[in-house]
């Protein structure tokens, strides 16, 4: 379907028309990312905690892909981006095929009935709305950075220069990250990532030219690995058996789900009534009040439990 939705796309003019191909597009492409994480979990077997290493893979497409992509529509137009992605997916469909999902989720509990198991348990419920978090994070500066840096002057390829800078970074962390995982647990790795989201939003909103964000990027491109790599292993860890790729499937709607939706709604009143600067500065302020808030329930809970 992303095939299909990356030829029309380009085609279509009208806003309506772009917002229900959009909308489409996600809700096909909402469990791709999951199963994958959860074939790949599979795949790994005994040695899940190489995870990282996996998803370097993703890190290297986005960095090489990135600073040639702001070339080319620099040149070409927005276009020829459209037609990368196509392309890309074709070889995505192709590799896709040879996922293996073992047999351990066949004749288990319903997908309704494992979703409703998982929220039933109180520290599902304190992850997932610190996913929502991660998900506000990662999507406020994926969807507005670049717009944020156009209203600063920025060309393109110096947009796509930054994505490098980032994707830069993001590479030790996710060849390294099974030790981080298991030096400070997933759990608490996943907290301090959010954490760290909101201290990057304050940054951008702290700066006014496009040659700083080189430096916020290179420095902060270590958070959305250190994320993901504690969000997958938090929930392959917690999953009942046979709830794997349920319990993925939760995190990453959540994450990527919601919390993407979130940022892209409120960021966008944002960017138009406020400016990029005072946006990521709400952001910023915003994640950090919630997660603390998110922390501090769920110290209430436990307290409260053991004192009962």
């Amino acid at each position: 379907m992303a095939i299909i939705f990356g030829v029309v796309l380009p085609m279509l003019k009208g806003f309506i028309a772009v917002c229900i191909l959009v909308a489409l597009y996600n809700f096909f492409m909402a469990p791709v990312g999951s199963l994958a994480d959860s074939a790949t979990m599979t795949m790994l077997g005994d040695e899940k905690a190489m995870y990282g290493r996996v998803r370097l893979g993703g890190t290297f497409g986005w960095g090489i892909l990135a600073p040639i992509a702001g070339v080319l529509v620099q040149h070409y137009g927005l276009g020829i981006g459209f037609w990368i992605f196509t392309t890309i997916m074709v070889i995505n469909f192709m590799v896709s095929q040879k996922f293996d999902y073992g047999q351990s989720q066949q004749g288990q509990t319903s997908s309704n009935g494992g979703v409703w198991l998982l929220l039933q348990d109180k520290k599902w419920i304190f992850f997932l709305a610190a996913a929502f978090l991660s998900g506000i994070g990662t999507y406020s500066v994926a969807s507005y950075l670049y717009p944020y840096m156009a209203e600063m002057g920025a060309t393109e390829t110096q947009m796509g220069i930054t994505s490098l800078m980032g994707t830069l970074t993001e590479i030790p962390i996710f060849f390294f990250g099974h030790h981080l995982v298991k030096r400070f647990n997933a759990r608490s790795l996943f907290i301090t990532a959010i954490a760290l989201f909101g201290i990057r939003s304050l940054l951008f909103a702290a700066v006014d030219a496009p040659a700083m964000m080189y430096v916020i990027q290179g420095i902060s491109g270590i958070i959305f690995p250190m994320m993901w790599l504690a969000g997958v292993s938090y929930a392959d860890e917690n999953a009942p058996e046979g709830l794997k790729s349920t319990a993925q499937g939760l995190f990453g709607a959540v994450s990527f789900g919601f919390g993407s939706a979130a940022s892209g709604f409120i960021g966008g009143i944002l960017l138009e009534s406020i400016g990029g600067q005072a946006m990521f500065f709400v952001f910023g302020v915003g994640i950090l009040v919630l997660l603390a808030l998110v922390e501090a329930t769920r110290k209430f809970v436990i307290a409260r439990a053991v004192s009962q």
